[in-house]
Formats: structure tokens, C-alpha cells, sequence
């Protein structure tokens, strides 16, 4: 569920109540000062942390952050650490410790929702975008722990930030703004490396191709337009528009792109998924297992034995309270998980339990399956509203979770009683 809609509904309720190119570690910039805004007051717009009571029948978490008072839109867990990094409605960022909830810094200087966070490939740094189109990085200081960050630099140039992504092995960040614009940049001298052109909408989302070196990045917007591009290039390789008939999803909500790099998934507004072929750049599939005019919300891919044949397989989530799993190599559905209310997220655990994915949604759960038979492994309970985003951490032992009620929880995802971090 996109921070946006969340927005819109609290609104409503208010009103029934009352890449290829890297550098190197000498390239970087004098540190800029942190001119943050001043912390929110703790008492306002939370639930009572004791009201979750973490580990009992109604919340099997193993801990609680409740430190955000406000919507928490987005949620990631450190690639290593037992760190995450969230950022919500109160304007704010945190990185706090998973296995007791401490503060390790508080991310300030947005003047308006913290909506995307994610970290660098190697966990040395960390970025807020939001709502006001600010991109703020933080780095870690020192090499003895991570206990120590430091604000770097502030980036600009998109209106409204919609998504964050870094390059799978290098410090380059990508973002859409909500213009039409894409951005790339180099970190940590924060130089421009691209400016993409040529969507016509909100860019909701966007990725790196997941091959050994990320050597292209795919976006799609609110309008319907996907583009390919080389990033050395402002030209695109290949777009697709909704004046294809074969392609028009009434505006993309989510995309993925399989491991190998081969072909791409994308999830529409309207309930439509397509499969795109990023060598012909042309509609190769369609999926049809969503209820019409029900948003896909979230594309993932996971690692099924025997299944996909290089195609691989792909699970599709949307606001129908679905969640598809297909085979790419025959476009048929193997099955399909059930949630209560719209699918916001989904994530899938790293080799060799890459079949294990687990599902957030607005009916205040997370479910952990088995996607090889489509079983219920765990459900994950503790939230008292919507789930809008979730990250796995620890190598997938654990996934911690960002609640429209203001706190975030962490879970284990298997059938234990207690993890030790």
C-alpha cells in the first residue's frame, strides 16, 4: 500500500472522527551539516507500546519500535546487521537495533513523510527519501560497529520521492519523483550521474537488473509507460505505453525483474499482470489470476526446485487479498495464498530457502508459506492497523514489519518460540 493511499485514508478517517560507473573511497565530499528538524513529541498520535505486549496470544513479536507515534511507511532491514532503518508520517528516520528496539540515530531533515529507506549494498550507508522530494544519506563512521552514523549529504532534484533503490554492487542510488523524472546518482560525492526522461506519470517504481553488475534499470509510471534504459544513457533501449493494447494496465503499481535478467513482471492498477521479455522488449505473457480493477501491489520472485525452467517463478499481490504464484515457463498459477484484505507486500528468503516468502497485508497480519505447496508455515500477528511495508533481516530469520498504527514489529519467520540475535 503506497504511502499516499495510507495518507488518504487517515485523512478520511480524521474527517468521520473530527551502477556500471562506481568511484572510489577518496571521492567524497566535505560533510555537510545536519540542519534536521526537531523531534515530535512522544505522547502524539501513538497507541500505548504496553497496549501491543509483545510475545502474548494477540503478538507473537519479539520486539516492538514504537518510537514513530505516526504511520510508518517504510521499513529495511541492514544486509548484515541486526539493524533496521524506518521512516514514517512524523517527518522522521530512525536505525535501531532489532533485538531491543534502541535508537542508534534518529535520520532528521525531511520536512514532510519519510515514504522510502533503503541501505547501500554493504550496509555502510543508508537513505530517507520523502514526500517533500528530499534525499538525505547518512554513513556509518569508523569500521569497529555500527553504532556510530554520520549525516553525508543531501541530494536533489525530484518533487516527491517515490521510490529509492541502490545498485546491487555499487554506490549509486536510484530514485522516481513523482514529475516524471528518474535520478541517478553517485555516492558518496552525491554527483548527478543521469536524469531520465520520458515517462509521462508519478514514476511509482523502478529497479537495477539483479545480474552481476546491474547493468540496466527498468521504470514504469502511473500513466502506464515502462522504459529500459541503459544508464550510461538518457536514451531508452526499449518503452512500452498503454497505446499498446497488449500492454495497457491502466497505470503500473509494481514490477520485478527475474534473476536471470531475462524478463520482467508488472502489475497494474487494473488487476493485470504482464510478462515483458527485456532482450525483445515486447509482452510475452499475461496473468490473469486478480480480481478486475484490483491493484497488483507487490511482485516478487522466489526459488522452486524443478519449477520455472530459467523463466522462473513469480507470486503477484494485490488488493484483492491475493497472492498468486506463478510459473513463468508455462504462465500458469500454481496457487494462491489467501490474506483477509489488500497484499502490500511481499519478500522472498535468500538461497537455499528462496521458496519461503512471506506476505504483509491490510488485514494487520503477516503470513510466512512455503511456496513450493502453497502452505501456511506462520502467521504473525501484533498490529492494530494496516501493514504497509515490511523487510526481512538476518538472512531471512526474521522480518520486521511497519504498521499504519505508528510502531514496527519484528518476527520470527519460522516456528520458534524465541529467536537469539
Amino acid at each position: 500500500m503506497s504511502a499516499e493511499r495510507a495518507l488518504e485514508q487517515d485523512e478520511m478517517d480524521e474527517e468521520i472522527e473530527q551502477e556500471e560507473q562506481f568511484i572510489s573511497p577518496d571521492d567524497i565530499l566535505a560533510e555537510v551539516g545536519d540542519d534536521g528538524d526537531e523531534p515530535m513529541d512522544d505522547e502524539e498520535d501513538g497507541d500505548d507500546v504496553d497496549d501491543l505486549g509483545a510475545g502474548t496470544p494477540t503478538n507473537n513479536s519479539v520486539q516492538i519500535f514504537p518510537d514513530h507515534r505516526k504511520s510508518v511507511f517504510a521499513v529495511a532491514g541492514h544486509p548484515t546487521r541486526a539493524l533496521a532503518a524506518s521512516g514514517g508520517e512524523d517527518d522522521l528516520g530512525y536505525v535501531w537495533d532489532i533485538t531491543d528496539g534502541e535508537i542508534i540515530v534518529k535520520l532528521t531533515g525531511h520536512t514532510d513523510s519519510v515514504t522510502s529507506i533503503a541501505w547501500s549494498a554493504d550496509g555502510e550507508m543508508v537513505s530517507t527519501g520523502g514526500m517533500d522530494g528530499k534525499i538525505r544519506i547518512w554513513r556509518r563512521v569508523g569500521t569497529e560497529n555500527y553504532r556510530t552514523w554520520e549525516f553525508l549529504t543531501e541530494l536533489q532534484g525530484p518533487d516527491e520521492v517515490m521510490f529509492l533503490r541502490w545498485h546491487p554492487k555499487g554506490n549509486v542510488l536510484l530514485a522516481g519523483s513523482n514529475d516524471s523524472t528518474v535520478w541517478l546518482w553517485q555516492l558518496p560525492s552525491g554527483n548527478t550521474m543521469q536524469v531520465f526522461a520520458g515517462h509521462t506519470g508519478a514514476v511509482n517504481c523502478g529497479e537495477f537488473t539483479p545480474d552481476e553488475e546491474g547493468k540496466r534499470i527498468i521504470t514504469a509510471c502511473a500513466d502506464g509507460t515502462l522504459i529500459f534504459w541503459d544508464p550510461r544513457s538518457p536514451k531508452p533501449i526499449f518503452k512500452l505505453t498503454a497505446d499498446d493494447a497488449r500492454f495497457d494496465l491502466e497505470g503500473v503499481t509494481s514490477l520485478k525483474v527475474n534473476p536471470s535478467s531475462t524478463l520482467a513482471v508488472i502489475g497494474g492498477s487494473s488487476g493485470s499482470v504482464r510478462v515483458i521479455s527485456l532482450s525483445k522488449g515486447e509482452v510475452v505473457g499475461a496473468l490473469g489470476g486478480h480480481t478486475e480493477g484490483e491493484s497488483i501491489e507487490a511482485v516478487e520472485f522466489v526459488e522452486i526446485p524443478g519449477a520455472g525452467a530459467g523463466a522462473g517463478v513469480a507470486i503477484t499481490g494485490a488488493t484483492d487479498g491475493k497472492a498468486c504464484i506463478w510459473d513463468l515457463s508455462t504462465m500458469r498459477l500454481r496457487s494462491t495464498l489467501e490474506h483477509g484484505d489488500a497484499v502490500t507486500k511481499l519478500l522472498a528468503h535468500p538461497a537455499p530457502r528462496g521458496y519461503i516468502v512471506v506476505s504483509a497485508s491490510a488485514d494487520k497480519k503477516l503470513r510466512t508459506w512455503d511456496a513450493r505447496t502453497g502452505t501456511l508455515l506462520r502467521e504473525h500477528t501484533g498490529h492494530q492497523a494496516p501493514v504497509l511495508d515490511a523487510s526481512l533481516g538476518l538472512e531471512g530469520s526474521v522480518v520486521i514489519s511497519a504498521g499504519d498504527d505508528g510502531f514496527c514489529l519484528v518476527f520470527t519467520t519460522e516456528a520458534v518460540e524465541e529467536l537469539t540475535l
